[in-house]
């Protein structure tokens, strides 16, 4: 996402709070929700908020956490009337802060009545701000309803929470209820900061599962659909989600929460992402997601990588993630620690905890291995300024997007990780692991509530010189300023195996192009492809590339016949040995052209394969760290 410099945005805040403070009362505000109109995309919300006579600035949130960019959506509030005392007053939006506004509050008024509606419009894409709703379903996100006033911490503004849901609609959140009126559920006052981490998931088809019953504090699956048939959920996957609490229990070595509710909504209508809160995550995925084994193996890491941000991002904050309010600016420089190690943590619990197979783990492992091992745009962008440039980066296109870089500090942060994961278990023969320093850095203070406890990139240093003595900060800063045309793979060396192509797809690659219909000819002919043939991805330096073949193209034809992925297949399977180039019949932009690929090698694609006479400290990675109780 692009935005602005917000140096303006700074000092216009900071000159706000003198009047601000003067205004802000210690009651908290109120605020209740409509939902019954969510089917039709909108949502209304009522506010009362406690104020002083005199100047007032409310705003808007802006900076998301979890999002790290200025994501907050104000483009879709809609119908912000301000009153005191039945009296409409005029506000005035700030015309540099564009999620500030002014108003005036007149003598002898102690609150102002407000109503804010949410256009719930959005194309399902993007997170948060992407569509949330469908005839049976939505996800409340507390921030697309809010105002309050500026210059306050958010931890210091109070809100009492209420909705109000379609009659026959359940509902998850880490919310506590208090009391229900009218078809209005109350919930406990909390601060703001908490209560923009506690999103709302509500439907008419919902379930919830109680998960690791013997383990407090308690834990619950909560799933909400758009048809009741996707709601089927197999014993042994539960059993999985079960062995993920547990598993993060014997990692981490505490809890930072008082409940914890995995909110997970089924539908095609509504954006696909996870996004992580402390006591919750909001985890939005295909409506036969748990139906359908393509799809399960896919999505396989995404709740146990929304678990770990509990404690991995939410408790453990850089530092210049923990602003600790909505307006002012954050900063990514340490989200290869935020999201990196949370990417890799994910995938070897969704391991450890059953919910996928070592096999399917370390075929998910030798692909991604493999897609960042094919990033030319490595060789001008370091890994570090992935993560500087977060803001900038979550809504690139895929076009041409291994010659920009995105986000590759998930996979290749993970990638990092797991090199430091081996490089400890060789400096220490296998005493120790990435395990004890997650349960030293991530469990530090015990058990506790939900708070922040920041960290800087010393910090993170000192607690892996912690575990074992070593010159991490130079390890460190290598990997991450590298301009090396090869991602480091030492992990996956160290752990005893090496990346190797054959002309076979693994499993997570089938599982990909069942799921997708796409066409992943990346490492042979250098093209991601989309399931109506339409060119997603060029590889700089490819065949493809330089075959002149570019991102949003369309293939029509292989070979003088219509396309398909599979016949693409079996063309570029049948021209290894041979020296007859492939024929591709190429639509752009309403103009035809025949392009000819002069690739010889075949299919190509991705594995892990054991190096004998090594330590498989990959093997010792992926085992369970409890045993799962018998039934």
């Amino acid at each position: 996402m692009t935005f602005r410099s917000f140096a303006c945005l700074v000092i216009a805040c900071s000159a706000f709070s003198a009047t601000v403070l003067h205004a802000q009362s210690s009651e908290p505000i109120h605020v209740t929700v409509d939902v019954t109109d969510a089917p039709r995309k909108i949502l209304h919300a009522q506010l009362t908020i406690p104020v002083k006579p005199g100047e007032l600035t409310l705003v808007y949130p802006k900076w998301i956490p979890g999002e790290h960019g200025p994501t907050g959506p104000i483009d879709n509030m809609a119908g912000l009337v301000i009153r005191a005392n039945g009296r409409e007053l005029n506000w005035r939006r700030d015309d540099v802060n564009m999620f500030a506004f002014h108003v005036t509050v007149p003598d002898g008024v102690s609150s102002l009545d407000a109503n804010v509606d949410f256009l719930a419009t959005a194309a399902p894409s993007g997170f948060s701000a992407g569509a949330s709703t469908s005839a049976n379903l939505a996800m409340l996100s507390w921030n697309e309803v809010l105002i309050y006033p500026a210059g306050l911490q958010a931890s210091d503004i109070r809100f009492s929470p209420a909705v109000k849901l379609p009659a026959d609609w359940k509902y998850g959140t880490a919310l506590t209820k208090t009391g229900e009126a009218n078809g209005t559920i109350q919930f406990e006052t909390v601060s703001l900061e908490q209560l923009v981490d506690s999103p709302l998931l509500t439907g008419k088809y919902f379930a919830e599962y109680p998960l690791a019953p013997e383990v407090t504090p308690k834990h619950f699956l909560d799933l909400a659909a758009d048809g009741p048939e996707d709601l089927s959920i197999k014993p042994e996957v539960l059993a999985a989600y079960s062995n993920l609490v547990r598993e993060t229990g014997a990692l981490y070595r505490s809890r930072h929460y008082d409940s914890y509710h995995f909110l997970v909504t089924l539908s095609d209508q509504v954006a696909h992402f996870g996004l992580e809160h402390h006591q919750s995550s909001d985890d939005r995925v295909s409506e036969k997601t748990f139906l359908d084994d393509n799809l399960s193996l896919v999505t396989a890491d995404l709740l146990p990588h929304e678990f770990t941000h509990s404690w991995n991002g939410k408790y453990r904050r850089p530092a210049g993630l923990a602003t600790g309010n909505y307006e002012d600016p954050m900063k990514g420089e340490l989200l290869w620690v935020y999201e990196g190690l949370t990417q890799y943590l994910g995938e070897v619990l969704a391991a450890r905890s059953g919910i996928e197979t070592a096999d399917e783990y370390r075929e998910a492992l030798a692909t991604n291995a493999a897609t960042m091992d094919e990033r030319p745009g490595r060789t001008w962008r370091d890994l570090q300024d992935t993560a500087t440039a977060a803001q900038i980066l979550y809504d690139t296109s895929s076009q041409w997007d291994n010659w920009r870089r995105s986000v590759d500090y998930y996979q290749e942060g993970a990638l990092v990780w797991m090199d430091i994961d081996t490089t400890i278990r060789q400096l220490t023969n296998d005493k120790k692991s990435l395990n004890d320093f997650c349960a030293r850095f991530e469990g530090v203070g015990g058990n506790t509530g939900p708070k922040v406890v920041p960290y800087s990139f010393d910090d993170v240093v000192a607690n892996l010189n912690a575990i074992v003595p070593y010159d991490w900060a130079s390890f460190l800063r290598e990997r991450l300023t590298s301009k090396a045309p090869h991602a480091p793979l030492n992990g996956i060396t160290h752990g005893g195996y090496k990346l190797v192509y054959t002309d076979t797809p693994g499993e997570y690659v089938q599982a990909r192009e069942g799921a997708t219909g796409d066409a992943l000819a990346w490492w042979s002919v250098g093209m991601d492809i989309g399931s109506d043939g339409r060119i997603e991805d060029v590889l700089m330096g490819s065949t493809a590339d330089k075959a002149k073949l570019g991102p949003g193209m369309q293939i029509v034809a292989v070979n003088g016949r219509q396309y398909s992925a599979s016949l693409l297949g079996q063309a570029i399977s049948d021209a290894k040995g041979n020296t007859a180039p492939i024929e591709l019949i190429v639509v752009n932009t309403g103009y035809y052209k025949v392009v000819k690929l002069d690739y010889h090698d075949g299919l190509r694609f991705p594995h892990l394969e054991r190096v004998n006479g090594t330590p498989d400290y990959l093997s010792e990675i992926l085992k369970p760290m409890t045993m799962a109780p018998k039934n």
